[in-house]
């Protein structure tokens, strides 16, 4: 893939490299000659060396090594466990047998002993208010979670929308004024941005009081599968993109341009689709029809508190991790905001009360959710110990 490095650069603005799941069995030292690579997933290969050469990739934030059967065992649990930073600063140090952890612990001591002495001489006043100006958000884990939620996921999925990431949200404030409004906002801004219009992920929320656990990730012929789609009433699959493809031919002979709005836009990223995903509840009914619509059944309404929030790709499991970090840090900003503007009027900042400026520290809870396969193998766990990091400049997480 990678031209012998040496100038010029080969792909000198190439930032993202996806090549997972393709029986790679060599990372060449070239992976250095990418100036602008951020993000590397090459997870699920037959990888047994990772080049010490990574550790030159200047920009290098994100890297994804699991499923590769590594030699060096201690890396392996690195790779499995913790951050990109600590397996870069490992590969630096020569890797296993040099003294790596010896190293780390000093670096660890290094910074504790700098932090301290900036506290003593009054240069850390600036950090602590930094730190404390930062969003909370506490996650609870599975283990002490008595009711934890799962989410189960069919083999048809694979060819069809194979990766999926969920999670529970508790503790939002939709009330005041607007908050509902510019949530909603919040989302589209998303799918157009960090989603490259639903291109490489889709994001549904949900509320949770109104799901109906236990759910399962399946996939439905387009005249089989049935949804309420927000605003609309009930209708097949098949039905409902031919009607939107008839709104679409209405709207551009109206308005005489190419250009369309609303769910219309996305009817091609299902072109040539034998079956469609969906995520069903315990009754069987579709609550998501990813990457078209929600239901209405379990539509956000400004009652909301608890959310059920879902991203899924047909891309990769880690620009869907990558997207729900970022949902969660914009969820956790707009509730601040609700919360210190005191949105609205009258009996809606009455019955808020209990969130005013006193509670305005207290921090969202993310409840982990386990996918599973139908054998309830787990097949990816989120928030864990590694995700959140790409917002950690933003977010304070309590694990």
């Amino acid at each position: 893939l990678l031209p012998p490095a040496g100038p010029p650069a080969p792909f000198p603005l190439l930032s993202r490299l996806d090549a997972a799941d393709n029986e790679v069995e060599e990372l060449g030292a070239d992976i250095a000659a990418l100036p602008a690579l951020k993000s590397l997933d090459v997870a699920n290969n037959q990888l047994r060396e990772l080049p010490a050469a990574l550790a030159d990739c200047p920009r290098l934030k994100e890297a994804n090594f699991r499923g590769n059967q590594l030699r060096d065992k201690r890396l392996e649990k690195m790779v499995n466990g913790c951050q990109t930073k600590a397996i870069l600063e490992y590969l630096r140090a020569g890797g296993r047998g040099k003294g790596k952890a010896e190293s780390a612990r000093e670096e660890v001591r290094k910074k504790k002993r700098e932090k301290q002495q900036k506290k003593d001489s009054g240069d850390g006043e600036q950090d602590e208010v930094e730190e404390a100006s930062k969003l909370l958000v506490k996650v609870l884990h599975v283990s002490e979670n008595p009711a934890p939620l799962v989410v189960k996921v069919s083999p048809g999925v694979k060819d069809v929308r194979a990766f999926i990431v969920c999670c529970v949200l508790k503790g939002v404030n939709l009330k005041p004024g607007n908050a509902l409004k510019r949530f909603l906002s919040m989302q589209t801004k998303l799918h157009e941005d960090i989603c490259e219009k639903r291109t490489v992920a889709t994001i549904a929320t949900h509320d949770l009081q109104l799901v109906k656990a236990p759910l399962t990730y399946d996939v439905q012929p387009p005249d089989e599968l049935k949804i309420v789609p927000l605003g609309r009433k009930e209708i097949k699959a098949k039905d409902l993109l031919r009607q939107l493809q008839l709104e679409a031919e209405e709207q551009r002979k109206q308005k005489k341009r190419q250009n369309i709005s609303g769910l219309h836009k996305y009817l091609q990223l299902l072109d040539g689709k034998d079956n469609y995903p969906c995520l069903l509840d315990a009754e069987g009914a579709a609550i998501s029809f990813p990457p078209i619509t929600n239901s209405e059944k379990t539509k956000i309404r400004k009652e909301t508190r608890d959310l059920f929030l879902e991203v899924t790709s047909d891309t990769s499991l880690q620009i869907c991790k990558d997207v729900m970090d970022t949902l969660i840090l914009k969820i956790a900003e707009l509730n601040r905001s609700t919360l210190e503007n005191k949105e609205g009027s009258g009996s809606d900042v009455e019955s808020d009360a209990l969130c005013g400026p006193g509670n305005s520290k207290l921090p969202l809870v993310v409840e982990q959710v386990r996918v599973v396969d139908t054998d309830g193998n787990l097949k990816v766990l989120y928030p864990s110990k590694t995700d959140l990091a790409t917002v950690s400049s933003l977010l304070t997480v309590i694990r």
